[in-house]
């Protein structure tokens, strides 16, 4: 069937309409100018009405946002509703590792990473090489016995252990904060993929050369590595210090929130273009930018606008990234070739395993020893994304069995996302590394009637004040809300499971509700020309600095200030998020 388009304003359009799409047209031309970029926009809209949707659904259902997405992007995919861009190298290393990268680290306390350094170092290092080769020493055997897409030698098991090194941790960490899990595990988690980032993609490279031919030494490898990365690092220090020192001199929240991006994409770009590694570049710059601009060069106000800013950026690559991963995915191919798909997930799932033990030993005989119970949770928590199929796209065209490669890589991704990210909660119950919901449902339930209650009861008295009913209906209605909060009270103080952990809660809770009215007030009386601008500024910078400091953990009780301290002053003192 074909369409004929002749509207005014419209060039001369013939094209095909495909079954099942009557009525649908493209035109390719509007006043003699290419239309694409409409079409750009229109689905970039569409993905965030659908990530926002998802959102929503995934905090009702109480779902993993990522694994949620990564459905929607599988469900909208087979429909073929959207034509989204591909996920593609250019556009990861352009637009979303970057930003990802840079937040992560900006929100990472150095002195936890530090502390940290022995077990970080081991698993995004060392560990990254011996999952490489665990992989290629087992799948390679396994893949020539299976048969896998008429052969599956060493040189693709090896090709394949460096595309599906690096970890994605966005779902379990995310679920970490949300279940309360311990703040070192999630530091560890965090931290490792920081770095084995930048090391699975610099080992990658330099497995492609090995095997396109390239004559090359252990000590070459080492030399490369070292180099690769070490430059990296010293050009995120170098970004990350020179943005730094301009924040320092600056109080200008839009500029510093421009200068961290600025820092995050410059960093990544210039080492890129040395060829040195960008994601240990902007992790470096990142770090830098969090805990020492932040820290010293950022007034309260600064800090709640540049963190309020990337934890949107977080979110909107997040839910890009993760619906384009479920748009990449053909389901049909994956079923076709589930064996090896199988087959490669339980390898890498058992490489991942060996490692951690190993290591897990090995830091037993330090002060960095780990739990056994988190040994099991890193293991199962070493999820794949979106890089590692972004690398398996990157292979030449050429490449021997890349179609395999790119479907295996698909699937394991996928296999990891949603078994792993759907089974972590229980697993994290089941190790008792999180106490068991049920208690807190309970208080949670029950101070939900309490607030009920209270509202309710503040109504009856306005009610009362003007006479709205008889009055002795609304004092039998004061006396049921009262028994009902009565009841609520009386529950709450039976609820002896972890009483001081909710009592903290709650402190928390009524605190940064105060904070946040107390801004408001400020807000209005500023704009009802109340306050004068420095006053104003003052004030909202006091107020900042209370927020801060209760994110941090350490609140100044009642907002008092310190001896001879005015409002505002403790703004560079405030600690930085997460120490």
């Amino acid at each position: 069937m074909l369409l004929l388009d002749v509207s005014p304003g419209y060039d001369i359009v013939v094209a095909p309409c495909p079954p099942g799409a009557a009525g649908a047209l493209v035109v390719k031309r509007f006043l003699g100018r290419d239309t694409s970029a409409v079409h750009a926009e229109t689905v970039f809209i569409l993905l965030f009405v659908v990530a926002t949707t998802v959102a929503i659904a995934a905090r009702r259902w109480r779902i993993p946002y990522t694994v949620a997405l990564v459905l929607a992007g599988l469900l909208l995919g087979s429909l073929h509703v959207l034509d989204p861009p591909h996920l593609t190298k250019r556009l990861l290393f352009a637009i979303f590792l970057p930003g990802l990268l840079f937040e992560a680290a900006y929100h990472t306390s150095w002195k936890q990473f530090w502390s940290n350094r022995t077990a970080i170092f081991s698993l995004a290092v060392p560990g990254v090489v011996a999952a490489i080769a665990l992989t290629t020493v087992i799948l390679a055997p396994l893949g020539e016995a299976l048969r896998f897409g008429g052969g599956f030698d060493w040189r693709l098991a090896l090709v394949f252990g460096a595309i599906i090194a690096a970890t994605d941790p966005i779902a379990v960490v995310a679920l970490f904060k949300s279940l309360g899990a311990p703040k070192r595990l999630g530091t560890l988690v965090e931290g490792e993929s920081l770095l084995n980032d930048g090391t699975s993609i610099v080992f990658f490279t330099l497995i492609l050369g090995f095997i396109a031919g390239e004559t090359v030494s252990a000590g070459a490898v080492a030399g490369d590595f070292v180099r690769v990365v070490g430059l990296g690092a010293l050009i995120g220090a170098a970004v990350g210090m020179a943005v730094s020192q301009v924040i320092r001199r600056l109080d200008d929240p839009m500029i510093e929130i421009t200068l961290t991006t600025i820092a995050a994409y410059g960093a990544f770009v210039t080492a890129e273009q040395f060829h040195d590694s960008g994601v240990i570049a902007t992790v470096v710059a990142g770090m830098i930018c969090g805990n020492y601009a932040a820290r010293t060069g950022m007034s309260p106000s600064t800090r709640v606008a540049v963190e309020t800013f990337w934890e949107y950026v977080a979110f909107a690559l997040n839910s890009i990234v993760f619906l384009l991963i479920g748009f990449e995915v053909k389901v049909g191919a994956l079923l076709a070739s589930w064996l090896p798909i199988v087959a490669a997930f339980l390898v890498v799932t058992l490489g991942r395993a060996i490692v951690i033990a190993v290591a897990s030993g090995l830091l037993g005989l330090t002060r960095d020893r780990l739990p056994r119970s988190w040994s099991v949770v890193m293991a199962w928590g070493g999820l794949r994304g979106g890089l590692s199929m972004v690398l398996a796209l990157s292979l030449p065209a050429d490449f021997p069995q890349r179609d395999l490669l790119v479907t295996i890589t698909f699937g394991v991704v996928i296999i990891s996302i949603l078994g792993q990210g759907l089974t972590m909660a229980p697993l994290l119950r089941r190790l008792g590394v999180v106490r068991p919901r049920e208690s807190r449902a309970l208080y949670e339930q029950t101070r939900g009637a309490l607030l009920v209650a209270n509202a309710g009861l503040n109504e009856v008295e306005s009610m009362t004040r003007a006479r709205h009913a008889p009055q002795e209906v609304l004092a039998a209605l004061h006396e049921e809300y009262e028994a009902r909060i009565e009841r609520a009270e009386a529950g709450i103080q039976a609820l002896h499971l972890e009483e001081g952990a909710l009592r903290e809660e709650e402190m928390l809770r009524a605190r940064r509700h105060l904070l946040v009215v107390e801004k408001d007030r400020v807000l209005q009386a500023f704009h009802q020309g109340t306050l004068s601008q420095d006053v104003y500024e003052k004030l909202l910078a006091d107020i900042d600095a209370r927020l801060l400091a209760l994110e941090d953990g350490t609140p100044r009780e009642g907002g008092e200030e310190r001896d001879g301290e005015p409002p505002g002053a403790g703004a560079a003192a405030v600690a930085p998020r997460g120490e």
